[in-house]
C-alpha cells in the first residue's frame, strides 16, 4: 500500500516545484520597484543560493560515483554554465523590466518546443506531425498573449515587444543549454552536474556584476531587496530544483514535465494577486494554447534534463 501513494506524492512534489519556480518573476518585479539593476539582482540571488548548491556538491562528491569527463568536457561545461546558464538568466531578468510576469512565463515555457527544433537542426532528429502541430499551437498562443500585453500597455507597446524579444532569446539560449547539458549529465551525474553548473553560474554573475559596479553597491540596497533576493534564492531556485528531482524519482521525467505545465497558470494567478496584473480571456486562451502545445511535445519527447537544470 505504501508504494501506491508514490504517484500522488511525486505529483505534489512536481506541482509545488512548478509553483515555487513560477514565483521568481513575481519577486523580481517586486524588487525592480526599488530600482535595482538586473546584474545586481541576479548576483544577490545566486550568492544566497550558492551555499545550498555547494552543500549539494559536497554531498554528491561523497557518493564517489564515477566520472568520465575529459579536459574538453570541462571546457564545454564552463562555456555551458556561463553562456547558457547565466546568459539565459540575464536575458530573462532583463526582459522582466519590460513585460508582465505572466507574459514572461508563457514565452519562457516555449523552451521544450525549441529543444525539438534544435534537436532536428543539430542532431538530425525527425520532427513528427504531432510535434509540428504542437509547435504551431504554442506559438499561436504566444502571439495572442503578446498581443494582449501590447494592447494593454498602449503607449509602452514598443517596450513590451522589446521585453518579449529578450525573454524569447532567453528561452532559445536555455533550450540550447538543455541540449548541451544532455551530453554532460551522463558523464557527471545529475546531482554533481547541478551543483557545479550552479556554482559556475554564480561565478559568472559575480564577474558580470564586478565589471559593471563595485561590490560595495550590494551593501547599500533597501532591506526589502535583500529579503526578496533571499526568498528568490530559496523558494524560486533551490526548492524547485530539489522538489523536481524528488518528483522525477517518483514519476519519471515525462509525467513530471506534464505536471510542470501548470507553471504559466501559476505565474498569471500570482501576478494577479501580488502585482495587480490584468487577466483577460485573450490571455487565458493564449496560455491554454501554449500549455497544450508543450504537453503534446512532452508526450512525444522526454526532456530528461528538466529536473537538473537551474530555473532561469
Amino acid at each position: 500500500m505504501k508504494h501506491a501513494t508514490h504517484p500522488y506524492y511525486g505529483a505534489m512534489l512536481v506541482l509545488f516545484s512548478s509553483v515555487f519556480a513560477s514565483s521568481k518573476a513575481i519577486m523580481a518585479k517586486l524588487a525592480y520597484v526599488y530600482h535595482i539593476d538586473t546584474a545586481s539582482l541576479i548576483a544577490l540571488r545566486m550568492t544566497f543560493a550558492l551555499p545550498f548548491f555547494l552543500g549539494l556538491g559536497w554531498w554528491a562528491m561523497r557518493q564517489k560515483s564515477p566520472m568520465t569527463m575529459t579536459a574538453k568536457d570541462w571546457v564545454f561545461l564552463v562555456v555551458l554554465a556561463t553562456a547558457g546558464g547565466y546568459g539565459s538568466m540575464w536575458l530573462n531578468f532583463e526582459g522582466l523590466h519590460y513585460v508582465s510576469a505572466g507574459l514572461e512565463r508563457v514565452i519562457l515555457f516555449l523552451y521544450p518546443t525549441l529543444v525539438v527544433v534544435m534537436s532536428a537542426v543539430f542532431l538530425k532528429h525527425h520532427i513528427t506531425r504531432r510535434e509540428w502541430l504542437a509547435m504551431v499551437t504554442s506559438y499561436a498562443g504566444v502571439i495572442l498573449v503578446v498581443w494582449h500585453d501590447v494592447e494593454f500597455a498602449a503607449l509602452a507597446s514598443t517596450d513590451t515587444l522589446y521585453g518579449a524579444w529578450l525573454v524569447l532569446l532567453s528561452a532559445i539560449v536555455f533550450a540550447a543549454y538543455l541540449l548541451g547539458s544532455g551530453q554532460l549529465i551522463p558523464k557527471l551525474g545529475a546531482t554533481r552536474f547541478t551543483a557545479i553548473v550552479m556554482s559556475l553560474t554564480t561565478l559568472a554573475s559575480a564577474c558580470h556584476f564586478g565589471a559593471d559596479a563595485s561590490f560595495v553597491a550590494l551593501t547599500v540596497l533597501p532591506q526589502q531587496v535583500y529579503v526578496l533576493a533571499f526568498l528568490m534564492a530559496v523558494i524560486a531556485t533551490v526548492l524547485p530544483t530539489m522538489l523536481m528531482n524528488l518528483g522525477i524519482h517518483q514519476l519519471g521525467s515525462r509525467k513530471a514535465s506534464l505536471i510542470s505545465a501548470i507553471g504559466p497558470v501559476a505565474t498569471i494567478v500570482l501576478a494577479y494577486v501580488f502585482l495587480d496584473e490584468q487577466m483577460s480571456w485573450v490571455q487565458g486562451v493564449g496560455t491554454v494554447l501554449v500549455m497544450s502545445g508543450v504537453i503534446a511535445v512532452s508526450l512525444d519527447t522526454t526532456p530528461s534534463a528538466r529536473a537538473t537544470d537551474p530555473e532561469v
